[in-house]
């Protein structure tokens, strides 16, 4: 069965994304494995995993701030500590926190001084939470944390672990609501390549094309565009992953990573062109990287592990790099939800020793690489995907299967201008084909 996706408003005479199902679907699984874990609280400050918990969101410019904090404690519900008046709006309307969303702030990543004593300041509130339940003996799992904050969270005697394992495992499986909204962050990258591919062409620059992308997907209403990465010409190989200012040109290929949030869930999605015509070496890199894609695709299933897919996958040497941490990243795989990077991770570097099992409702993008023969060209594709029951299901859904050549259809007296063809075209005659000014063949 299809995965669904539907238009991106709410409407009453179609059951869609389920948000307060969405809520309580995704605190309930982090409660009941923080229950059958040996902490007695969890302390999360990424922006994320506070969203999983509470259900709230303070916009892209507090991503990496680490300001806002929640305490989930055990057989208990979350309490959040927020960006100033940012609490009394998530009271009126986060009606599920209620009271239990409260101002508090850390050190602004140092900035304030050490003398201000926030980081003791947020120890403290932690620390009078756990009294008042009896936890504060227990193990406090936490995700990310500044070093000021967690000194001051030791000398208060809390005992501190690593909780990012736990919360990992808990976005693991995706509830229906999750993979609704995943696809649907898909459907609005889809609509965002088929406007990129009719704008491209040659002086075209790479950060216009950052811009053109961004627009089509705030315009959707995009909740973030988290990076779209513009490699083009003699900058795809070895890939940089950031755009610049280069400018596109006849022959060149050009790929393209768009990784963007709707409602708080994300996509990670390549796609390559050629701007006006393509190599035989661009033509058979691309067809490479798009086998090996496929090969790991079709052998996607609940029950095969992370290392059975990455054996299907070429080594760091065979594509000229000296180990796989040296190609880290090129061919790989990872989760997608309310981040980018999430569980299962599909690398060479990690998955053979240390392999995953594959599960039904997991939700993940695998990407391939390939160099071409010429030494400066190269291919990336990726897809998105949905493990079901008996095998996964794409929900990226802009065409791949073959290299796309992008921008104006040239034509000569002999017809249109070949989509193949060599970069420098005084390659593609011979002399015996000049003509000399009055007309006659040149010997």
């Amino acid at each position: 069965m299809a995965i669904k996706t539907y238009g991106l408003m709410t409407v009453d005479w179609e059951a869609r994304v389920n948000v307060e199902r969405l809520r309580s679907e995704r605190l309930a699984r982090i409660k009941r494995l923080l229950k059958e874990s040996e902490l007695g609280a969890l302390l999360c400050f990424d922006m994320s995993n506070v969203r999983y918990i509470t259900s709230t969101h303070l916009g892209t410019w507090a991503m990496d701030k680490l300001a806002r904090f929640t305490l989930l404690p055990q057989d208990d519900e979350p309490i959040l500590w927020d960006f100033g008046s940012a609490a009394r709006h998530h009271q009126l309307y986060c009606p599920w926190l209620g009271e239990r969303s409260r101002a508090g702030i850390s050190t602004q990543r140092g900035a304030m001084l050490p003398d201000a004593g926030r980081a003791e300041a947020v120890a403290h509130k932690i620390r009078v939470e756990l009294e008042e339940r009896g936890l504060l003996n227990e193990p406090v799992g936490v995700d990310v944390v500044e070093m000021p904050v967690l000194l001051a969270l030791q000398k208060e005697g809390i005992k501190v672990v690593d909780g990012q394992q736990l919360m990992q495992q808990a976005r693991l499986i995706k509830t229906v609501d999750e993979i609704t909204l995943l696809s649907t962050a898909c459907m609005m990258v889809d609509a965002a390549y088929d406007e990129l591919y009719r704008f491209m062409k040659p002086g075209v620059r790479e950060n216009e094309c950052v811009g053109l992308v961004s627009k089509v997907l705030y315009d959707m209403g995009s909740e973030q565009v988290e990076g779209v990465n513009a490699i083009s010409g003699e900058r795809c190989s070895p890939h940089p992953h950031v755009f610049s200012d280069r400018t596109l040109r006849p022959g060149d290929p050009a790929y393209f990573d768009i990784l963007h949030s709707y409602n708080g869930y994300r996509t990670c999605y390549y796609r390559t062109f050629a701007v006006g015509s393509a190599s035989q070496a661009m033509v058979d890199a691309y067809k490479y990287c798009r086998e090996i894609l496929d090969a790991a695709i079709n052998a996607i299933k609940p029950g095969v592990t992370t290392a059975d897919i990455v054996k299907l996958w070429p080594k760091a040497e065979s594509f000229g790099f000296a180990d796989e941490e040296a190609a880290f990243a090129l061919q790989y795989g990872h989760g997608v939800g309310l981040s980018i990077w999430e569980k299962p991770i599909f690398n060479r570097l990690v998955s053979l020793d240390h392999p995953e099992v594959i599960e039904e409702g997991m939700v993940f993008a695998l990407e391939t690489f390939w160099p071409a023969s010429d030494g400066w060209t190269a291919a990336r594709i990726e897809e998105q995907l949905v493990v079901t029951k008996d095998g996964c299901e794409v929900i990226t859904r802009f065409p791949a299967e073959q290299l796309l050549v992008a921008g104006a259809h040239y034509y000569t007296t002999g017809g249109p201008l070949p989509a193949v063809r060599e970069t420098q075209s005084h390659l593609n005659t011979t002399a015996s084909e000049h003509v000399s000014v009055n007309g006659a063949v040149a010997h």
